[in-house]
Order: structure tokens, then sequence, then C-alpha cells
């Protein structure tokens, strides 16, 4: 599913293609954790889908994992 958000940090409009059902993220708005709705996603993903930051645009502003 093609998932469009606005990035907290740079404030640009990104698209994300990500291995998600409707059925998934409509029990995430509901309130299910994030990772337990799509455990499948990496935490990138789901910090895209959060905040809008892309794993790129976080490595470039937080640096990368050590």
């Amino acid at each position: 599913m093609l998932i469009e958000r606005k990035s907290l940090v740079s404030g640009k409009v990104h698209a994300m293609d990500l291995d998600v059902t409707q059925e998934q993220m409509d029990a995430w708005s509901a309130g299910m954790y994030i990772q337990d709705a799509m455990p499948q996603l990496s935490d990138g993903e789901r910090e895209f889908l959060m905040t809008g930051i892309t794993p790129e645009e976080w490595d470039a502003t937080f640096g990368e994992e050590e």
C-alpha cells in the first residue's frame, strides 16, 4: 500500500510502498500498538508511518545506529 506522510523533521511529504493491509492500518488507528498491528514492518518503516521520517532522513538528522 502506498502511504504518504509529512515528515515531522523536514516538513516534506514522502511516500513509501509498505506491505500493510487496510485492516492493519485500522487496527493501529483504533489503538493497537504498531508493532503488534504490523509485525512485518521494519523499525524504519514503522517510524515512517508514525512520523513521516524516512530511514534516510533519520540517519541524516540523528546519525546512523551504532
